[in-house]
């Protein structure tokens, strides 16, 4: 389907986890380095996404991410380091339905919990990633073992108390909520390490995203070596993201503007199809756990899409 433009740069892309057709997008003005937020909510129809809704922000918008418990509240993670609640059901001046302001510097992640379904993770330029609940008035706990920016923290689909956190100290850490310090340190990539993303058929398994071009998967069993080595990205690795239906399928984007869908198990070359849409910074991407194939990705071009594996995305 035809792609939908916002007023500012995509930074961020996300799939509802209760509606198939409803998609949200975190964008920044003046390519997130200073100015306004905005948060939109979009459906997809027979004429391409449409607007549903948006929320305005005084600073920057870099993530965001629905709630696994109500099907109307979002959150965006911003640049001036607060987390905005929104609530799609409440009129506009109820808006934002909660601010947590304690981060220090700009909020780059955030992650529901996928089995537990009440809490959710935010990761930060100021070195932590901190646990929260909707219910309690700050957060639950906060996790500084880091040395540089957190740019990612990820639930595992199977397991309710752990997650990895990816930084720009090139290591993914691995933590559970019952231990203080993080069960393994991985030294992941020799520069920064932008992404990473758990395996939803196998908890062991994680794929990370570094700016040296690379997507790596590791068995956190075995963190010596890696599985394998998905080299083709001629910038640095945004994001990279498991398919929830198929387990050795991986979806990245990049710097280098390109969408592109690996198979990391495969005997030879892994690398299935890229898709080369966007004319800026590819830096939002998501697959839909509703529908079997469905993909979205944003850019700093201000444009979003939606479309099948097997299909291009610039095509209605």
């Amino acid at each position: 389907m035809p792609g939908f433009r916002t007023q500012f740069q995509g930074y961020s892309v996300r799939f509802s986890p209760f509606e198939e057709a409803k998609v949200a997008v975190a964008t920044s003005q003046n390519f997130g380095i200073i100015g306004n937020g905005r948060q939109y909510v979009l459906q997809m129809g027979p004429g391409g996404l449409q607007e549903v809704r948006v929320f305005d922000t005084v600073d920057g918008l870099y993530d965001c991410v629905w709630s696994e418990e109500n099907e109307n509240i979002l959150v965006s993670a911003c640049g001036d380091g607060s987390i905005k609640v929104w609530d799609l059901a409440a009129p506009p001046q109820a808006n934002p339905l909660r601010s947590f302001e304690e981060h220090t510097h700009e909020v780059y992640s955030l992650h529901w919990n996928q089995v537990r379904r009440d809490c959710f993770l935010s990761g930060s330029w100021d070195d932590t990633v901190k646990l929260w609940n909707l219910q309690a008035p700050t957060s639950l706990r906060t996790f500084a073992e880091h040395t540089y920016c957190v740019y990612a923290a990820q639930w595992n689909p199977q397991q309710a108390d752990v997650f990895l956190s990816a930084s720009g100290d090139c290591t993914v850490k691995v933590w559970d909520l019952r231990q203080p310090r993080p069960t393994l340190s991985l030294a992941a990539h020799a520069y920064e390490v932008l992404a990473a993303d758990w395996c939803k058929y196998n908890d062991c398994v994680i794929a990370t995203g570094s700016v040296d071009k690379s997507i790596r998967v590791w068995d956190v069993r075995m963190p010596e070596r890696a599985v394998a080595t998905l080299l083709g990205h001629t910038y640095a690795v945004r994001r990279v993201l498991f398919s929830p239906h198929a387990e050795t399928l991986v979806a990245s984007c990049s710097y280098d503007m390109t969408v592109r869908l690996w198979d990391y198990a495969a005997p030879e070359d892994a690398l299935v199809r890229v898709w080369d849409h966007h004319t800026e910074f590819a830096v939002g991407l998501d697959w839909s756990t509703l529908v079997e194939g469905l993909l979205a990705s944003c850019g700093w071009d201000e444009m979003t899409y939606a479309w099948h594996m097997n299909a291009d995305p610039r095509v209605a």
